[in-house]
């Protein structure tokens, strides 16, 4: 079989896409409407999504279910990217403040697949960490637009094609390292760690930060998501399950951008009212 028949290289390719696409018009939108649309955006599986189709295709819906619920908990490291980077980046620059939401990512996959809770457990553990730390951290999030950046004409190839280079780099050592190696690269946080690396270096890590505190709701709506697909895999079968996924976090996502904006509007008709004439 030639090399580009294999499936692998048309998997490879979709993510590739798929990552580019989401990541490089998360940043678009976090320059032009601001950190928490932009980072609701990004947490869509819209990346994620190819893999699980193809591992339904090769796999069945009883390996996806599985694959789900661990998808489930590792969703849960998500959370600590999100929170080591955050409280790095500002002042920071990329390389350490990475450093840190990967460090923080690690050590929860490391500690919940050591653990490998149920699925019931999963959910309860997920509710926990993300309610209390969005409870911790809600008052130091803001929606502000970051200050505009210079562009260039080869700004927005430059940026897709960083992500599918990254993208591309990972996948392809993951399938020459080994499984081990393997299951731990195909995990990996790329949507958010490809978000950072455009970002970072345009708007700074304190903006940048805002938009990652930003995508703890949609980090949320992902995991149920994902939890939906495990679910629905075996009883309805594999597209069934996907699609119910893919609805969950769209409708989870809108619903909290809805929810955020009434908030900040009404919280600026108050601010209006205490304002002397």
């Amino acid at each position: 079989m030639p090399p580009f028949d294999d499936p692998f290289w048309l998997a490879l390719l979709l993510k590739m896409s798929a990552s580019a696409l989401l990541v490089v018009t998360a940043s678009l939108v976090v320059e032009r409407s601001g950190p928490l649309a932009g980072a609701l955006i990004a947490t869509l599986p819209l990346s994620a999504g190819p893999n699980y189709a193809y591992l339904a295709l090769d796999h069945g819906p009883v390996f996806l279910a599985e694959v789900a619920r661990i998808g489930m908990q590792v969703n849960i490291g998500n959370a600590f990217f999100v929170l080591a980077y955050a409280a790095v980046a500002p002042g920071r620059r990329l390389g350490p403040a990475a450093l840190a939401g990967f460090a923080g990512w690690g050590g929860a996959v490391f500690v919940v697949r050591m653990i490998d809770p149920g699925f019931a457990t999963t959910i309860g553990l997920s509710f926990i960490v993300f309610t209390g730390a969005y409870l911790a951290i809600r008052r130091k999030i803001g929606d502000e637009r970051p200050p505009p950046a210079p562009r260039t004409p080869f700004d927005l190839p430059l940026r897709a094609g960083t992500v599918m280079l990254l993208v591309a780099l990972v996948v392809i050592s993951g399938r020459l390292a080994g499984p081990a190696l393997a299951g731990v690269l195909a995990i990996l946080p790329m949507v958010l760690s490809s978000l950072v690396i455009i970002l970072h270096p345009r708007i700074g890590g304190a903006a940048t930060a805002q938009v990652m505190l930003n995508g703890f709701p949609g980090l949320f709506g992902f995991g149920l998501a994902v939890a939906c697909v495990s679910v629905a895999a075996i009883p309805f079968g594999s597209a069934l399950a996907l699609t119910a996924g893919l609805i969950t976090a769209v409708m989870w996502n809108t619903a909290c951008l809805i929810i955020a904006r009434r908030g900040q509007a009404r919280k600026r008709h108050l601010e209006q009212k205490r304002t002397p004439a």
